[in-house]
């Protein structure tokens, strides 16, 4: 079993982590075999992060898990819940796949969605658009 480190967004440093960048985890998970101890990419959590692409680079032989959802603004109160369907936020899913792909992580990837009006849609419904823009904004870029 490996251990994952995932970096979480510095919004949530004061009650949920203290990590808040994959340069942090990377620092912490390099004490230890790959095969001991990983990293998570987390789109949600990494968009931000300034020079992330090389960061990905520099965690390539220790990603565990690649997870996509996006970053939308304005944030609800419960900011826990502030997780977006790919497309409908900020983030770049082009660059991001393309970076963990070149890294060469093969492993699955979770659509990790907490929303709580999306939970209220129709399940058919989200799940369709789930898979659409799943296929529209990761798909394409895990061949590069």
């Amino acid at each position: 079993m490996t251990l994952g480190i995932e970096p979480m967004n510095p919004i949530y440093a004061a009650d949920r982590g203290v990590i808040s960048t994959l340069a942090q985890a990377l620092d912490v998970a390099e004490r230890f075999e790959p095969s001991d101890v990983g990293v998570v990419v987390d789109t949600f959590h990494l968009w931000w992060e300034p020079g992330i692409a090389e960061q990905v680079q520099r965690a390539a032989e220790r990603i565990v898990s690649y997870q996509v959802s996006d970053w939308i603004t304005p944030l609800p109160p419960d900011t826990l819940l502030a997780r977006g369907m790919m497309g409908d936020g900020h983030i770049d899913f082009t660059s991001f796949t393309s970076s963990v792909v070149k890294a060469g992580y093969r492993g699955d990837i979770e659509v990790e969605i907490f929303n709580a009006d999306l939970w209220a849609a129709p399940p058919a419904e989200l799940v369709n658009t789930m898979a659409d823009r799943y296929l529209q904004l990761v798909q394409p870029y895990l061949d590069e």
